[in-house]
């Protein structure tokens, strides 16, 4: 594959691209706080995403990466923000209202195509992505981890998995595994990065699944359960992440 990556802000003719694919479930689309990126990420943060095309097929996307700038007072390497990727949204939301650029890029998604996957992208992506945040100066390049294989395992918790590792020593999780080869240092681990929530015939919708029993409810691709309460007629999905730490300088 001759493969071309670049920032949106470099090929502003590949932003019609973004949406060729989405490789996320139904219900990972409600949480609320993502809209105040998503609504237009390349129009306000051309520089901080990144596409892949093969140039042999110009007009097909292969690979996305999405990354924010926002504030943060503390070491990286020690602490990072309790409220996950909501709260690196939140706080660049604030920053852009301020007219603030933020002293920290934090990596929101990267995202393969279906057919590409196991192809190595992933890596590139990521790659490409420390690359660029060292380019427009930023020291630390962080990331609320969603490990790509957790939802194997959801009754597990989010800590005991994180701390699941090979015979080499490298994390267990293939996500969070191409984030330490690639540098990156897992700094903690949080409950709750992301959340959604609403009525349960909303769940049936998004999910195909009964929602017909008060408990935790197992929904394939989410990490851990969805907590249902028939009584109340609500259902709430918390998501956790892991941060990983990338210093870049």
């Amino acid at each position: 594959m001759d493969l071309l990556v670049a920032t949106v802000a470099e090929r502003p003719d590949l932003a019609r691209l973004l949406g060729d694919f989405n490789p996320w479930p139904q219900f990972m689309h409600q949480d609320p706080v993502g809209s105040l990126y998503y609504a237009d990420p390349a129009g306000m943060y051309p520089e901080f995403v990144q596409v892949a095309i093969d140039r042999d097929h110009p007009g097909q996307l292969a690979a996305k990466a999405y990354s924010v700038p926002f504030t943060w007072d503390e070491d990286p390497a020690v602490s990072l923000p309790g409220d996950g990727w909501d709260g690196v949204i939140l706080s660049a939301a604030l920053d852009r209202l301020a007219g603030r650029r933020g002293n920290l890029i934090s990596a929101l998604e990267i995202s393969v195509r279906k057919d590409l996957r196991g192809s190595g992208l992933s890596r590139v992506m990521l790659g490409a992505m420390r690359k660029n945040g060292a380019a427009l100066g930023f020291p630390s390049l962080v990331a609320p981890v969603r490990p790509s294989q957790k939802h194997l395992r959801p009754a597990m918790p989010i800590a005991e998995y994180a701390a699941l590792r090979r015979a080499d020593g490298l994390p267990a999780d293939a996500w969070l595994r191409t984030h330490v080869r690639a540098g990156g240092t897992i700094v903690g681990v949080l409950p709750r990065a992301m959340m959604m929530a609403g009525p349960v015939a909303r769940w049936r919708e998004w999910t195909g699944l009964p929602f017909d029993t008060s408990g935790p409810v197992i929904v394939p691709e989410a990490l851990v359960p969805i907590h249902c309460d028939l009584a109340q007629d609500y259902a709430v999905y918390c998501e956790p992440c892991i941060w990983i730490h990338h210093r870049l300088t």
